[in-house]
């Protein structure tokens, strides 16, 4: 953003007889602040001195209202009563941070308070929490606004000094304001709407849909449906080895008037189709002699940008398994709680073009004895000059590329020490000058087939060295290019062996958090090349900073599960989409659209689009997204639905047609239903409750209060077949039930006679059965997977490790210990740090819950 208007500094402020409220997103840099900016006084849930008081939000305070009013509960299901637009949009306290919305407002209404600063996270977001706070309590004072890059004391004190002005900030405002409207309005809608017309044949089928996570659903969905619909086909590969005097190598043939434009999708110049061919070629050049054409050619390869946060998650997330959430978490605490890097929640892979002499100061502050021989090597070599690979303001929005700040980092657990790591490695990296290689391409002739041979040498590593690579030939590996044996001018190879390969084309690889954030970035389109990828990231799906968020929703949704690092989607996430492509509803299943919304805002944020108009486009997209579900109620969903390989129990019929709400018998027309409590069977589970009359326990069952809970799913031969639930109530009430089969864990910690078993559903005494005991814990509390070692940690120590991702009643996710508490199992939140307590402490609201 173009920065024109009138700056504001610190001491600008000061010198007013009044105070300034200076309001941070969170509480650790409203702390920070306060230890910057002088001698400020702790009192209660803020800093005060006879200039500045400093507080803090704790994330989002408000949310925007819903629509009902005195409608009845139910009615807001109903489709009859959408579309839902509001004339303007209402703020109602979230409500576990209500007390501390109520503390804020009191400082904003101080009469001695007449300037106001936003100190808040320096972005769309942290716009959004202040104006949402300015916004409830009514207050109408002068405000600027901090734009912090970095958390070290000289980048603070820098910050104030060149405060933006409230009008330079109303074009990101008004961004922040539509796209939290935009997204009520959508997901609000299309929730409603679908939750309907899946509830129209009974029971309440809550379909949650959004602006951002059902096109990324899309993504997967797309990706699933082409993985099921794989069919391998067979082909063949020729290779021979050849002998030199300096030794022997390896050449795979190739058809040289291959044109990949005209050929089929899984066609390659060295695949064969069928057997015949590749055992005529093996025979035709075994034992003959080859002729040898080779071509040298030196390439070079330019260090990586910089990361800005959905590289560093999609790295992370590739070389340890990190899932982006955990990856953006760490880079914030690097930032915040370290002050060791720059702000992470960036789109941006440059740095500013004034930044030379900072980039400077942080390369000579490395400490690592590795690392600091390849920073000094690049600040003695002058490779920290102008480059706009590197410093280009063009490509500065309004945040940088993370960066090291030069502030060394004392205490680093090995996560936070893997990211700050790569960042390092990276930063330096980038003034390295390129690596030069040397490329070989042999290709050796035998009886006119021509097999290729492929090898790279490094021959000056530049940025590489950073990255422990050296000038000599790479280790062999398999996929690794490597050096080849040299041969000389005219030299004839010796075809010592020649031989066909059987293989089979593998279907497209499921998405993992890295691959799926490039897909986001790129709306859509995996693009490999990061120069591309970068030019395209302004109409990605969502932001850097909220990638993260979008993909942890669907795995709570149960949209889609983890598969180790794999993401895949569920039957629950197959048929919402599988509904909205009948409905032609493009609008949430496209991600070109929806990342095209995105450009949008960010034109909105450079004031380059108005409010309105953007607003205009939701409503009517609004509209037309509501009517498409009506106009499909009562109707028959249609899809790609496959037969079930599965024996009919009640008449032997072999395989079931699948419907989108079912699986029916041909022969006998048993039904499966597809859904049952909220919940939708995979596939295998049906084939599993079909051929063995009962499956489970399965998770992720919701009652009509909308708590989660576990069971058996069985047939009932009694009733006519139908589906029924088991809760296995001899478990679940300690009735005679055999645990002598069931796997012994840790002594008891209640009776201190019998051992801790596991069985399906829980982990309990085995004295239990008798009720000579009442030790038991469920296997799974508010949608949390207790591991066995988490028990035997409980029984040992009284307590668990933290657990994270508990699932409130609100649905809100929390962390946790579980504890023993006499008999019962109970929640231990993690400690506050303590507070210098004052006079006004005693009186002090409560903030916001643990988890918080």
């Amino acid at each position: 953003m173009a920065i024109s208007a009138r700056r504001f500094s610190l001491p600008h402020l000061l010198n007013f007889m009044s105070k300034t409220l200076i309001i941070a997103e969170k509480p650790s840099v409203a702390q920070d602040l306060a230890r910057v900016l002088g001698k400020l006084e702790r009192n209660g849930d803020y800093f005060e001195n006879e200039s500045l008081v400093i507080s803090s939000a704790v994330g989002h305070l408000l949310e925007i209202a819903p629509p009902e009013g005195s409608e009845p509960a139910r009615g807001k299901w109903k489709i009859e009563n959408l579309p839902s637009i509001p004339p303007h949009f209402d703020l109602v306290p979230i409500e576990r941070n209500a007390a501390r919305l109520a503390v804020l407002k009191k400082l904003l209404k101080r009469k001695d308070v007449t300037a106001i600063v936003n100190a808040c996270d320096a972005g769309r977001e942290g716009e959004l929490i202040f104006r949402n706070i300015v916004r409830a309590s009514g207050v109408k004072k002068p405000m600027s606004r901090l734009w912090l890059q970095s958390m070290t004391p000289d980048a603070i004190r820098t910050a104030f000094s060149k405060l933006r002005s409230d009008e330079e900030m109303m074009p990101l405002s008004d961004a922040a304001t539509s796209r939290s409207e935009a997204d009520w309005l959508v997901g609000i809608n299309a929730t409603r709407a679908l939750t309907a017309l899946n509830s129209a044949d009974g029971g309440f089928h809550k379909t949650t849909a959004g602006r951002v996570q059902t096109p990324t659903l899309a993504i997967i969905v797309e990706r699933e449906e082409k993985i099921r619909a794989f069919k391998a086909k067979t082909y063949f590969e020729v290779f021979a080895d050849f002998g030199v005097a300096a030794g022997s190598y390896r050449g795979r043939w190739f058809d040289q008037s291959f044109k990949k434009k005209t050929a089929e999708e899984d066609a390659k110049a060295e695949r064969l189709w069928d057997k015949t061919s590749a055992d005529a070629i093996v025979a035709k050049c075994q034992g003959k002699p080859g002729e040898i054409h080779e071509e040298k050619k030196p390439t070079t390869q330019a260090p990586p940008l910089l990361y800005d946060l959905t590289t560093l998650q999609r790295e992370a997330n590739q070389r340890f398994g990190f899932p982006a959430r955990m990856t953006l978490q760490i880079a914030q605490a690097l930032y915040e709680k370290h002050k060791a890097l720059t702000y992470p929640r960036t789109d941006s892979r440059f740095l500013p073009e004034d930044h030379i002499a900072t980039a400077q100061h942080a390369l000579d502050s490395i400490k690592d004895p590795v690392l600091a021989v390849h920073a000094n090597k690049a600040l003695a070599q002058g490779w920290v000059r102008p480059n706009k690979r590197i410093f280009n303001n063009a490509k500065v929005s309004d945040h940088f590329a993370i960066v090291p700040t030069g502030t060394i980092p004392k205490t680093l657990d090995d996560k936070e020490q893997r990211i700050f790591d790569l960042v390092t490695r990276r930063f330096i990296a980038v003034f390295f000058p390129s690596a030069q290689f040397e490329i070989t391409t042999r290709i050796t002739r035998v009886e006119g087939e021509a097999f290729k041979t492929d090898g790279k040498v490094i021959v000056d590593p530049g940025w590489l060295a950073v990255y422990g690579k050296q000038a000599e030939p790479e280790e062999d590996s398999e996929k690794s290019e490597k050096s080849i044996v040299a041969v000389k001018a005219g030299e004839t190879a010796k075809t010592l062996h020649v031989e066909a390969k059987e293989c089979e084309t593998k279907p497209p690889a499921r998405f993992n958090e890295g691959t799926l954030l490039s897909a986001m970035e790129g709306a859509g389109k995996l693009v490999d090349d990061e120069e591309l990828r970068e030019a395209m990231s302004e109409r990605g799906l969502g932001t850097p900073a909220t990638r993260a968020q979008v993909i942890e929703g669907l795995l709570t949704e149960g949209y889609i599960l983890r598969q180790g690092r794999d993401l895949v989607a569920t039957a629950k996430g197959m048929s919402l989409i599988t509904l909205l492509r009948d409905l032609h509803a493009e609008a949430l299943t496209k991600p070109e659209l929806t990342g095209d919304w995105e450009f949008r805002l960010r034109q909105m944020e450079r004031g380059q689009l108005s409010r309105a108009e953007f607003m205009a486009q939701i409503g009517s997209l609004t509209k037309d997204l509501v009517e498409k579900v009506r106009a499909g109620m009562g109707k028959e969903v249609s899809g790609l639905f496959r037969p079930l390989d599965a024996t009919c129990p009640r008449c032997g019929h072999q395989g079931l047609k699948e419907s989108f709400r079912m699986y029916e018998c041909e022969g006998c027309k048993l039904a499966i239903w597809k859904t049952m409590a909220a919940r939708e069977l995979e596939r295998e589970e049906v084939v599993a409750l079909l051929s063995t009359g009962k499956v489970g326990p399965l998770e992720g069952f919701r009652s009509k209060m909308g708590r989660s809970f576990a069971a058996h799913v069985h047939l009932d031969e009694s009733s006519e077949w139908k589906q029924r639930f088991d809760f296995e109530k001899a478990d679940a009430e300690g009735a005679n039930i055999d645990l002598s089969e069931a796997p012994r864990l840790a002594p008891c910690p209640v009776c201190h006679k019998g051992q801790v078993v596991a069985t399906d559903t829980a982990f309990l005494c085995e004295h239990a059965p008798s009720k000579a005991c009442k030790f038991r814990m469920g296997r799974t509390i508010l949608q949390q997977a207790i591991a066995p070692e988490q028990a035997v940690k409980l029984c040992t120590t009284g307590k668990t490790d933290l657990l994270r991702r508990f699932i409130s009643k609100k649905g809100r996710p929390f962390s946790a210990f579980l504890k023993l508490d006499g008999e019962k199992v109970s929640f231990e939140f993690e400690p506050r740090p303590a507070k210098v307590p004052k006079k006004a402490a005693a009186a002090k609201p409560k903030v916001a819950a643990p988890d918080e």
